[in-house]
């Protein structure tokens, strides 16, 4: 039991059984060909039977049935079993239609019984809300787990012209740098490499000052150190921006940021000398409590450092591997030197400052409580909300604040608390008044097939079971794709085969938000073509909000990475975030074609259920990047 906030403990299912597959059994022909064929003059056959068994050999005298007994005995056999085969056959497809299953999982699955009393409860649930005139409205939203670099998109903020001017000054100072591209030490001078070769050699490492003389201190900021790509290769400055740039330490709601440009530090940086002091001091005189897998650990920030293995990341020599430590840090020192000399290039310190604060202020620190306030003002009235991207935190922080007094908020038993990032659904008290009955997300994946690596991380899926208040029950799924978006099938037919493996679910209504992660142009075996996924959903009976074919230019996110992050073979100009930004059709709402129809579907990327094309988002005002979608249904 995952008992989160004030909401019922939600009561998971064990089972991982092999779903039941009933499969013809093929019949052993070779026992009876050619043996006692009376009509081949087999003797003994002949000899053991009265004549009047047999067929009569003279063509004249045959008819179209035959008075010979043993034809009248085949014929009648043959009647009898298409009789039973053809009533089978109408059976499983009115269970696999109304479920489905036709053309796609039930046409490989084979049949099982679907639970009487359960489908007599579907039925009459989906009677009593047509009675009504009830309506099932249901929203799915990637929330976006939190950013740690407020600078890493491209934002739009016509409100502060400062910000796109400083963005396409720092574009404009790593494309043409120009005189600008000094040597490193100009930058990460020869003091501060002294006071680090000194720091590294007090705690047992080896130097590498031979590195720094013979190689790094000479090379050009811009071509020959932040846009290296064989550095990238190695790790070598983005490995240790990944281990301490931002810690969550224990005893605190906030987390510790390493003195650089892309984080939320808040320290001042108004020159190299201020920076490299509060760098030093924190890479090695900042002990911090960190929780481990066992319990908890105390050590400075050097120790969290991770070697960098040529068996992992081949492009790094043996040599270098041996020293990876102390060569990693002095890259992520020179590294962090150059983003804040460039900042201070480009603009002044007490522009760029209030301007990171305040962005850090409503991308960052708010971005829960503004997600928060957005689902529970404006989407309060949906029956269902599908979330993907969840941290514990928020989680708790809406199980226990009002949306808590709406909605069971249901978590996945196998939450990720390290990654933090867990797919949720919100079930609306008034419509699902018990809540979730089972979680079945150990049913779906243990429904993939077996010779399939499918990319799921922990928890990505979320499966419930639960039943409205008319008593019709459901399968409420939420789910959030790899970032090619590989996993979306695989998990759509594992969902479709779990339910229809399980008389006890065949029956049940399927509502299903994802971010499906597909793209309008995919690259075969490398991404997930949203056209192609239309095709699959279609093959299992379902549709979604978008209909049956989905429109390749419908999107719902709209994001480019800017030049102010580690990656910038990543980065877009200004002028291309929309050629070459991340602009897919990647959230779908599905639902069983014959269950219900859509009254209307809209997206979101304001909070106030409108959506503006052609605009970059997260914004300060929309705190995702991903749109929200929402799609409200009638029972057919």
């Amino acid at each position: 039991q995952l008992p989160v906030g004030n909401h019922r403990p939600l009561r998971l299912s064990t089972r991982r059984r092999t779903p039941r597959v009933i499969m013809p059994v093929e019949p052993d022909y070779s026992r009876v060909a050619g043996v006692h064929d009376p009509e081949a003059g087999d003797e003994d056959f002949v000899d053991t039977y009265p004549t009047s068994f047999l067929g009569s050999n003279d063509k004249k005298g045959r008819h179209l049935f035959s008075r010979s007994y043993m034809w009248r005995r085949r014929i009648s056999y043959g009647v009898t079993g298409t009789i039973f085969l053809l009533a089978g056959l109408a059976l499983s497809y009115h269970f696999g239609s109304s479920r489905g299953h036709v053309g796609g999982a039930g046409s490989f699955l084979g049949t099982v019984t679907p639970d009487a009393a359960v489908v007599q409860a579907a039925q009459n649930g989906m009677a009593a809300m047509v009675a009504a005139g009830r309506r099932l409205s249901v929203t799915t939203w990637n929330i976006a787990a939190i950013n740690n670099n407020p600078f890493e998109y491209w934002i739009t903020t016509k409100e502060n012209p400062a910000y796109e001017k400083l963005m396409i000054d720092i574009e404009n100072f790593l494309e043409k740098p120009g005189s600008n591209d000094v040597p490193v030490s100009k930058v990460f001078t020869e003091d501060m490499f002294a006071s680090l070769e000194t720091k590294m050699s007090s705690i047992g490492w080896a130097s590498v000052k031979n590195y720094w003389d013979d190689d790094f201190k000479n090379r050009k900021i811009i071509s020959e150190f932040m846009k290296d790509g064989e550095l990238g290769s190695k790790r070598l400055a983005s490995m240790p921006d990944r281990v301490t740039n931002t810690i969550n330490v224990l005893g605190s709601d906030e987390p510790v940021c390493r003195p650089t440009v892309i984080n939320m530090y808040a320290g001042d940086l108004s020159t190299l000398d201020m920076w490299y002091q509060q760098w030093e001091s924190f890479m090695f005189d900042t002990p911090l409590t960190i929780k481990t897998k066992e319990s908890q650990e105390t050590s400075p920030v050097y120790s969290m450092l991770l070697p960098i293995k040529k068996s992992k990341y081949p492009a790094i020599t043996e040599e270098e591997e041996a020293v990876s430590l102390p060569l990693q840090t002095m890259c992520g020192a020179i590294f962090d030197a150059i983003l804040v000399h460039m900042m201070n290039t480009v603009s002044e310190p007490d522009v760029w400052q209030p301007l990171k604060r305040t962005m850090v202020e409503n991308l960052n620190k708010k971005k829960v409580p503004h997600t928060l306030e957005i689902l529970s003002s404006v989407y309060s009235n949906s029956d269902i909300i599908a979330l993907q991207e969840v941290s514990l935190s928020f989680i708790n922080q809406a199980a226990s604040g009002p949306l808590g007094q709406t909605y069971h908020v249901i978590a996945p038993g196998d939450l990720d608390a390290v990654r933090d990032q867990n797919s949720v659904i919100f079930l609306n008290k008034n419509t699902f008044p018990a809540g979730a009955t089972n979680e079945i997300s150990a049913l779906v994946s243990a429904s993939f097939p077996e010779d399939v690596d499918v990319p799921v991380a922990k928890g990505d899926i979320l499966a419930i079971t639960t039943t409205d208040k008319d008593g019709t029950p459901y399968v409420v799924a939420s789910f959030h794709g790899d970032t090619n978006g590989l996993a979306t099938k695989p998990v759509l037919d594992a969902i479709v085969k779990a339910m229809s493996s399980d008389p006890a679910l065949v029956a049940h209504k399927l509502i299903f938000g994802l971010d499906a992660n597909t793209y309008e142009k995919a690259t075969p075996g490398k991404t997930q073509d949203v056209l192609d996924f239309g095709k699959r959903y279609v093959s299992h009976e379902l549709t979604s909000c978008w209909g049956d074919v989905p429109k390749a230019n419908n999107y719902t996110t709209f994001n480019a990475r800017t030049y102010l992050q580690p990656q910038l073979n990543k980065a877009c100009k200004s002028s291309e975030k929309r050629s070459k930004g991340d602009v897919n059709p990647k959230d779908f709402i599905l639902f069983q074609k014959d269950t219900f129809a859509v009254e209307r579907t809209w997206k979101d990327n304001t909070g106030k259920k409108e959506f503006i094309e052609d605009m970059a988002f997260p914004t300060l005002d929309f705190p995702s990047d991903h749109g929200i979608l929402a799609t409200v249904l009638v029972p057919k």
